[in-house]
């Protein structure tokens, strides 16, 4: 998640619990930094380091007592005879073959006659080169 700067700020010229309001500075068209001023009374900080942020109290509302313990789904080494992972495995955009029972499957089934895939080499040719273009 995005974490944003602060905003809520006790002022330390009028002392009231308000907003930081940040407006950009600009020599010419080169962003310099921030103006950082009240929105009450319009004091101006020279930095960010000197605005009085109020603290944000974390809200904790579970503990690590609450959490349910992990679940394993699969035991060590089950999901690796999946048919996703078999040499016979064939997809295509209508449907998932297996070319060793000639039937459709699922990619999570599994059978006794698995074969794993060979690990794909890593590529090292070179990106092909554009096409030159004709002299005229």
């Amino acid at each position: 998640m995005n974490e944003s700067k602060p905003v809520e700020m006790v002022c330390s010229a009028c002392g009231k619990d308000t907003l930081l309001v940040r407006k950009p500075k600009y020599e010419g068209f080169t962003r310099v930094g921030d103006e950082l001023t009240c929105s009450s009374c319009g004091h101006e900080y020279a930095d960010e380091a000197s605005v009085p942020f109020k603290g944000r109290e974390r809200v904790q509302v579970f503990t690590d007592g609450d959490r349910s313990p992990q679940v394993k789904v699969f035991r060590e080494g089950e999901a690796a005879r999946l048919c996703r992972y078999c040499i016979s495995y064939v997809v295509n955009p209508f449907m998932q073959w297996c070319s060793t029972h000639k039937k459709e499957v699922q990619a999570t089934d599994t059978c006794k006659q698995f074969k794993r895939k060979p690990e794909p080499k890593p590529d090292s040719t070179p990106p092909p080169e554009a096409p030159k273009k004709p002299v005229l």
